[in-house]
């Protein structure tokens, strides 16, 4: 069964001027190097974007944006779904709606608090459906402030009823991985796996795409994989190693990293972030990155991809 939602998504960071105001032209560049790179779809003002270090004004406002710049040649996504109380993220999640994207992306962790068992999760979100009828809704399982993966049967309910198009699977877990694609099998409901590790077994066995961190880095290499994995296995399973390993680099200094990655490479940006500081940024940092940019350039030479 082909799902509307499939293939390689990146999770858009937030560029910023040295005066830490949206570079929003950035943005556009941003847009643009994504979709030349081969992306299926963008997830942005999500926690790449440090939506919960943004304004309300600032995450419709990039939303709008990129809706702008993407001019329909992908689909896009946006969450924003930070607030605390439960009204107030539904007044978030309306208006995001309004905003022209695809999709509006509930986060997981927003639904009940640490503390709290699946009967509150479900209450709000029952709430969150029925007040918001008309909206097209994913789920994604932001790891902060706190992970919370969901349960079977919420989301067999999800896939069975139609509430959610797609989920962003944090599992990490091969197991949980395969358990799941059973559970939405005859559904319209997609899995995109976010972590590389499980990326290609998962694949194999019937996820239908990747929406991680690292696409800000080589969305392309991803793309390739994700378009030859079947038909070029035992080279799919090479570039899935290098992907494997270069993401280690996410746990360093992300999103400086990231910003440095685009300034060295395609897009003129600033470090400046929100979420961490510039300073982790340290030389030990930067050397990784410009190593990495050196094997990237290897590898897309080797698959005949645009260096």
């Amino acid at each position: 069964m082909k799902k509307i939602y499939n293939g390689c998504w990146p999770t858009m960071i937030t560029p910023f001027t040295e005066n830490n105001t949206v570079d929003f032209k950035a943005v556009k560049q941003l847009v643009d190097w994504y979709i030349d790179r081969g992306c299926d779809g963008i997830f942005a003002v999500c926690q790449s974007s440090e939506m919960f270090f943004l304004s309300e004004t600032e995450k419709l406002d990039i939303a709008k944006a990129v809706v702008e710049a993407a001019q329909g040649r992908v689909k896009v996504i946006a969450s924003g779904h930070t607030a605390d109380d439960h009204q107030m993220q539904i007044q978030q999640l309306g208006a995001m709606a309004e905003t022209g994207v695809d999709a509006v992306v509930l986060v997981s962790n927003r639904m009940a608090k640490q503390d709290e068992g699946a009967e509150v999760f479900n209450r709000n979100a029952e709430d969150i459906f029925n007040q918001l009828p008309s909206v097209t809704f994913g789920l994604y399982e932001c790891p902060y402030p706190y992970l919370r993966l969901l349960t079977d049967e919420f989301l067999s309910y999800c896939a069975k009823s139609g509430k959610l198009v797609f989920l962003k699977d944090v599992s990490c877990s091969l197991e949980i991985e395969k358990r799941r694609v059973e559970i939405v099998k005859g559904t319209d409901l997609a899995l995109f796996n976010a972590n590389t590790s499980t990326l290609l077994e998962s694949w194999k066995i019937g996820y239908q795409g990747y929406n991680g961190v690292m696409a800000n880095f080589h969305i392309d290499l991803y793309k390739w994989m994700y378009e030859h994995f079947t038909s070029e296995p035992s080279l799919a399973q090479e570039v899935n190693d290098f992907l494997t390993v270069a993401g280690v680099t996410e746990a360093r200094a992300y999103p400086v990293n990231a910003k440095y990655h685009y300034d060295k490479t395609d897009i003129p940006m600033s470090l400046v972030t929100r979420s961490k500081p510039v300073s982790l940024l340290n030389e030990n940092a930067r050397n990784e990155i410009d190593s990495l940019i050196r094997m990237e350039r290897s590898l897309r030479a080797r698959l005949g991809l645009k260096l």
